[in-house]
């Protein structure tokens, strides 16, 4: 590619794109240009075009333009990188339309022979749904992070309790989500304010935390033990994996989580 300064015209020329695509962009603040000169022309680098393409292909997977945004105001990463997770995405997409299409398939040789019905279409319906469900999570987690946590759940579950919490998984929501995030975030940042403030494990407030946290433990197992010593290993064999080999990086320090096992402790010394 050329260095330097591009005008708008030239650039869009160059990335394929029109000028009111690019303006587009601009005014929703996805791709603002590089300089405006004094005379107000909009210049674009190559830097830009990098950007551009990324927007494209989020925007081709369905990720809205706030969504867009906060992706490309995260740590940067090399073009290799950026290609890279999105062939993967895109790899992830192409696998949920193939199993769409074999549903719909399915269902069309079902009605070359008078044998479709009501639950033809249903199930159908029900690929599209599960495969909506499951694009969200895209949205949050790489597709490494998911590979990575499908592995310490087969090493940590038994297959029956893995089938249970997939059975779980398919009516599970992005607003689901959202909502038990916001409650452990509101943990983590409980722990940190009690740690800061020399609380005692066992006092009223640390304890009332634990319950929350026990709570929250008793909401994921369902209250069924096989899951809750799944769990357990999960996050014994998270723990024991190389820092940059866990899909999730610790909420609390050593201190904080120290604090947090301790009222732990008192709680369920407490509850007999």
């Amino acid at each position: 590619m050329d260095r330097g300064f591009y005008p708008a015209g030239q650039f869009a020329r160059k990335a394929a794109v029109s000028i009111r695509t690019l303006r587009y962009y601009d005014q929703e603040g996805l791709l603002p240009p590089s300089r405006v000169t004094a005379a107000g022309y909009r210049l674009y680098t190559d830097a830009d075009l990098m950007n551009l393409q990324q927007i494209l292909a989020l925007k081709f997977l369905g990720f809205s333009l706030e969504e867009i945004k906060a992706l490309l105001r995260a740590e940067p990463h090399s073009l290799a990188d950026v290609l890279a997770q999105q062939k993967a995405m895109m790899r992830a997409k192409r696998t949920q339309l193939d199993g769409i299409i074999q549903a719909i398939e399915q269902t069309e040789q079902l009605l070359q022979t008078g044998t479709c019905d009501w639950d033809s279409l249903v199930n159908v319906i029900q690929v599209i749904q599960m495969d909506q469900n499951k694009e969200w999570v895209s949205k949050y987690l790489t597709p490494e992070q998911q590979q990575q946590m499908q592995r310490l759940s087969e090493q940590s579950y038994s297959e029956a309790d893995r089938e249970k919490l997939a059975a779980r998984a398919q009516a599970w929501t992005e607003a689901d989500q959202q909502q038990i995030s916001a409650q452990w975030a509101a943990i983590w940042d409980t722990a940190k304010r009690l740690t800061a403030a020399g609380a005692d494990p066992a006092g009223p407030e640390a304890q009332a935390l634990a319950q929350q946290h026990n709570d929250l433990i008793a909401a994921f197992t369902g209250g069924d033990p096989d899951i809750r010593s799944g769990l357990q290993r999960w996050w014994q064999n998270h723990d024991a994996l190389p820092a940059q080999q866990r899909p999730f990086q610790a909420p609390l320090t050593a201190t904080e989580q120290a604090f947090l096992d301790q009222a732990l402790a008192a709680y369920r010394q407490r509850q007999g």
